[in-house]
């Protein structure tokens, strides 16, 4: 009803002066509806005297809409219909007849509350699953020892502390055992080495006796642990060497250092050799040093080739130190203990004596290498060598060559001069990248046309000894008979003569059975 009362006030067109001196009279229905009969009859009231002066018609002004706000729109409710405006454009048509539907009153449903499901007992949570340890991984590219790490050198932090936590310290290692492997004897710069364990599978791999520690090694050998230290200790200032240190002259000018283990320690590495060095894989091609193998097999595949080729390695056992024989052991699987203990038992550095003041001291002038005159050192070089050697006789079989090794003289034969001199550079090329050198001064080439000489066999035709020597030895056995004629001969001599013509027999028996008629 308001809003048709601002309508009304805004259509009449007075003005707000006139609104305050005149009487305000309701405006006249826009739709006056018609008289009825009795009301034409009745007498109309005279008109009121009004005030005699000129009233202009008020002037209407454009109709502005304002639209209404939304808390003044009357929604239409279900069954009920909403009265249209009022409106000053004319009479008002009759609004049109519009069929209602009586839409059913949808009653809204009460409110349920919701039903909130049983609480069910916690269940107990299962107990963390560890994670799967990683597959170990091999110590180097194509190599099939595992990098296996010894539980003494683990994770240090118990179970259930957190990380970055001060706990108790706890004794991995006993104190002797501590001091034993950061000791000189067992220092290295490789840390990762020093965490290897025994790889079991790599052992029976190559048939090698499992030792764990020390102590297995000690048992073992049949001597105690305090032994098996003294024997194996690195000592800067040694009162009494286990070597007997001593110079034989070479064949060809010069001295050749001979290094012999005492007694006590010569029955140790005795024991060790028959344990363990003979067991070392070794190749095919190497003829010293292994049952079965001699000068004869070294030489047989040289026999009636048209060329020879002969290098020699320079300084060869000292060459093979102690870096070489740990790192031999430990790719064969032994742990970094025992494989350090190994390679101290079975090395020694060269050692000059030093007089301080009444005392002598043997002090090492040299690093740990294998003696020449040890019972391990032999096995130990055919094995550290086995690389090489398959290399160099896949070299050798490319270009028609035969290849073998005796100790370090290394033999190549062929049919071809050309390839010879290329064959040289290579060998030496690979003997260089293992670790050695070779010595320029006993390089030979020689062909058919000329003497060929292998480790002290001829190979030109057949195996056998040289002429000169079939004939000093004929003449060494005739003046013996003529002793033993004469009233008797020096068994020395008698010794040695039996021992050459067994040496000729086994070369070559026709050369031996003619000497011996």
């Amino acid at each position: 009803m308001a809003l048709f009362a601002f309508l009304r006030r805004l259509f009449t067109g007075r003005s707000s002066q006139d609104a305050t001196s005149t009487d305000v009279r309701p405006a006249p229905p826009l739709n006056p509806p018609e008289a009825s009969p009795a009301a034409a009859a009745a007498p109309k009231p005279e008109p009121r005297a009004e005030v005699a002066r000129s009233q202009t018609p008020p002037r209407h002004s454009p109709a502005t809409v304002i639209p209404p706000k939304a808390s003044q729109v009357v929604r239409p409710v279900d069954g009920v219909a909403v009265p249209a405006p009022p409106t000053n454009r004319g009479p008002q048509r009759p609004p049109v007849q519009q069929q209602v539907v009586q839409r059913p009153v949808v009653q809204p449903r009460p409110a349920q509350t919701p039903i909130e499901p049983p609480i069910a007992a916690p269940k107990p949570s299962a107990p963390p699953v560890a994670p799967a340890p990683a597959a170990p991984l091999p110590v180097k590219q194509m190599h099939r020892r595992l990098r296996l790490t010894d539980p003494r050198f683990g994770e240090k932090m118990s179970e259930g502390q957190p990380t970055g936590g001060r706990r108790p310290s706890k004794r991995v290692l006993p104190a002797e055992e501590s001091a034993r492997l950061f000791s000189a004897t067992l220092r290295t710069r490789d840390h990762s080495a020093r965490l290897l364990a025994p790889d079991e599978a790599q052992l029976n791999r190559y048939g090698l006796p499992l030792w764990r520690s020390e102590a297995d090694v000690a048992h073992a050998l049949e001597v105690s642990l305090k032994t098996l230290r003294h024997f194996s200790m690195h000592s800067a200032q040694e009162r009494a060497p286990h070597y007997v240190t001593f110079a034989i002259p070479k064949r060809r000018g010069g001295e050749r250092l001979i290094m012999a283990p005492k007694r006590r320690l010569k029955a140790l590495q005795r024991r060790l050799n028959a344990l363990l060095c003979a067991k070392l894989p070794a190749s095919e091609h190497a003829h010293g040093f292994r049952s079965g193998h001699s000068v004869r097999t070294n030489a047989q595949p040289h026999v009636g080739k048209a060329v020879l080729l002969q290098l020699d390695i320079r300084e060869f056992f000292p060459s093979i130190h102690f870096g070489r024989v740990r790192g031999l052991l430990l790719a064969l699987g032994y742990g970094y203990p025992v494989a350090s203990v190994l390679a101290a038992l079975m090395t020694e550095p060269p050692r000059q004596p030093v007089a301080v003041g009444d005392t002598v001291y043997f002090a090492p002038v040299g690093s740990r290498a294998c003696p020449q005159g040890a019972p391990t050192s032999p096995q130990l070089s055919n094995a550290l060598l086995l690389k090489m050697d398959r290399r160099l006789a896949g070299l050798a079989r490319r270009r028609g060559f035969a290849y073998t090794r005796y100790a370090d003289d290394l033999t190549f034969s062929g049919d071809d001069i050309a390839h010879a001199h290329a064959l040289r550079i290579l060998a030496s090329k690979i003997v260089e990248e293992e670790g050695f050198r070779i010595n320029s001064e006993k390089t030979r080439v020689t062909r058919a046309g000329s003497r060929q000489c292998v480790t002290g066999v001829i190979v030109n035709e057949v195996l056998g000894l040289s002429r000169q020597t079939r004939r000093r030895l004929r003449a060494a056995i005739h003046q013996c008979a003529k002793a033993q004629a004469a009233g008797g001969c020096d068994p020395a001599t008698l010794a040695r003569l039996e021992g050459e013509l067994s040496y000729l027999a086994m070369l070559n028996p026709q050369q031996a059975r003619r000497l011996a008629t």
